[in-house]
């Protein structure tokens, strides 16, 4: 009999409860549990403590979404891609998936985008913008140069996160109750940082490697990886020249190759200027 043991919170327990409920065979409650329930799979008893304890002879089950128990639908999670990149725009997006939109996806085996090539990314994002809402913010790199000496990266991608969940409600769509962003920040400073706007998402979940967690949270990866690479590629075509991704060596070289053919001021058009990859070009 194999155990799993997680520690939820009570919204996620009965979150969880609600998922489960076509599959539930016979259901309980034993002392100090908020429920427990048997399914042809497993028995799960989630405890008033926050602990949910799955039982079961195959387990193997839940590690089909990354961790199933953390799937609750409907959900909206936002990412973002850019910011280590000396190169092209900094980008958040942010998605709703509902449960009708996670079975149309589920076949695209979704997950965060640094683990999937950028020709699959490309292939992907449509499919992904034609099936759920969603709302991209492109920072531009004049912009990004422009507000960077008042605001460092992670004011600015607080600012950008919060903005996407404004634009979705704009497009007119409901935010659901269960809003996730893979943790850049702690919560507390995350909402320091946006004391002084006037339009606050409230209640949102921070937590680390969501993007592999969350549904949503990995195709708002994917789409702020596609409107990346969209916005590099017009770039190259704007400058006919091939822009390197990241920050290392190679992207310096990049960036002289750039500076001898268009000059040093035209640099701050297509990078992230404090960079320390600036220092090496002069």
């Amino acid at each position: 009999m194999a155990t799993v043991t997680k520690k939820m919170s009570e919204k996620e327990i009965f979150a969880l409860k609600e998922r489960m409920k076509p599959y539930i065979l016979k259901e309980s409650k034993p002392d100090y549990t908020y429920y427990q329930i048997k399914c042809e799979e497993c028995t799960i008893s989630a405890y008033t403590s926050g602990k949910v304890v799955f039982q079961g002879k195959d387990l193997s089950w839940m590690e089909e979404d990354k961790e199933t128990v953390k799937s609750i639908l409907p959900q909206a999670g936002s990412d973002e891609v850019g910011t280590g990149d000396y190169f092209g725009p900094v980008v958040v997006a942010g998605c709703i998936v509902d449960q009708k939109a996670y079975e149309a996806l589920k076949h695209l085996k979704i997950q965060d985008s640094k683990q999937i090539r950028d020709e699959k990314i490309l292939e992907m994002a449509p499919v992904i913008m034609k099936t759920i809402p969603y709302s991209i913010c492109i920072l531009s790199n004049p912009k990004y140069n422009q507000i960077h000496s008042m605001h460092n990266m992670v004011d600015i991608k607080c600012q950008l996160h919060n903005q996407v969940y404004l634009n979705l409600i704009k497009k007119g769509y409901t935010l659901p109750e269960f809003i996730v962003i893979d943790q850049f920040v702690q919560k507390s400073s995350y909402y320091k940082y946006l004391k002084d706007t006037k339009n606050v998402i409230p209640s949102i979940h921070f937590e680390t490697k969501a993007e592999n967690k969350y549904i949503a949270v990995a195709c708002a990866s994917i789409l702020a990886r596609y409107a990346f690479l969209e916005s590099i590629r017009k770039m190259e075509d704007e400058y006919d020249f091939h822009f390197q991704k990241g920050a290392g060596d190679i992207v310096d070289a990049c960036a002289k190759e750039f500076v001898e053919k268009y000059g040093f001021n035209e640099l701050s058009n297509v990078a992230k200027i404090h960079f320390k990859n600036t220092e090496k070009i002069r």
